[in-house]
């Protein structure tokens, strides 16, 4: 990624490098937006709740010496996809990162022979749906400013699971939508190759954060048996740093790859 970008980005925006980044204000998504402020990023954070609510948190996110914007939306809904997508236009002008993290676990845990299809579609339209095609909107974009100037840089970054690779049969739809976003990672790259558009993948292990909250136990016994080699439960920050590495241009001809962090889980040991 270029630091030393125009004053103004080839649409007029604001100055500096923009990222985005769905379900950016908790878990996994606020460790990758502590992340990217560091490396000064300006901010959209993306997410449901009503922006009060979540105002604590973008303003700390400020005190990295950061712009930050608030996007409230539901992304499995074209017309908040559209409104997000407005913000950051409205705010900065331009998006240097698209980070597709939001994701949701289904509001039941069914064995796939009981698994229902309301549970299963609201899963896949916000997982898999979602992102692919928030992502059409910013790829466009960004392939339009790549036309206007040949230096713009820009990636898309998306956050999937060890579960896109690791069957869990409580839990099908979940495993499914990761599975989706792992093969969407694939096309996008493969897309937006000849626009100099890296797309990166992340499949995080088991990660401390609100989803994980009500399994603690579990995985606490889990990590002491050597579920991975790395006997922790990772953190959000951890999954930053990767996304960090992504973003920054760290990674110039890896387009298409996964980075698992994961502590070692996945594997294969004897």
């Amino acid at each position: 990624m270029n630091f030393e970008e125009d004053k103004k980005s080839p649409s007029g925006g604001f100055r500096g490098l923009v990222a985005l980044i769905t379900g950016g204000s908790r878990g996994i998504g606020l460790g990758i937006a502590v992340e990217l402020a560091k490396a000064r990023f300006n901010l959209v954070i993306n997410g449901v709740r009503k922006q009060e609510v979540v105002q604590p948190i973008l303003d700390g996110l400020k005190m990295f010496g950061v712009k930050v914007a608030y996007a409230q939306g539901n992304i499995s809904d074209k017309p908040d996809r559209e409104k997000i997508f407005q913000t950051v236009v409205s705010e900065f002008g331009h998006l240097n990162v698209l980070v597709n993290n939001a994701g949701i676990a289904p509001r039941e845990r069914k064995d796939i022979l009981e698994a229902t299809e309301d549970i299963f579609d609201e899963v896949l339209e916000t997982n898999l749906k979602g992102p692919y095609f928030l992502t059409q909107l910013f790829a466009n974009h960004m392939v339009q400013l790549k036309k206007l100037n040949p230096e713009f840089s820009g990636c898309i970054i998306n956050v999937s699971s060890v579960s896109a690779t690791v069957a869990s049969v409580n839990r099908g739809e979940y495993c499914i939508s990761k599975a989706g976003i792992a093969m969407a990672t694939k096309l996008w790259a493969a897309r937006l190759g000849e626009f100099d558009i890296p797309v990166y993948e992340i499949q995080p292990g088991v990660i401390k954060t609100d989803m994980t909250a009500g399994v603690t136990d579990k995985y606490d016994k889990l990590f002491e048996q050597g579920i991975s080699i790395q006997k922790r439960w990772g953190t959000p920050e951890d999954v930053g740093k990767v996304a960090a590495a992504m973003a920054t241009g760290m990674l110039p001809y890896s387009t298409g790859q996964v980075v698992v962090v994961d502590g070692g889980m996945t594997i294969q040991r004897l």
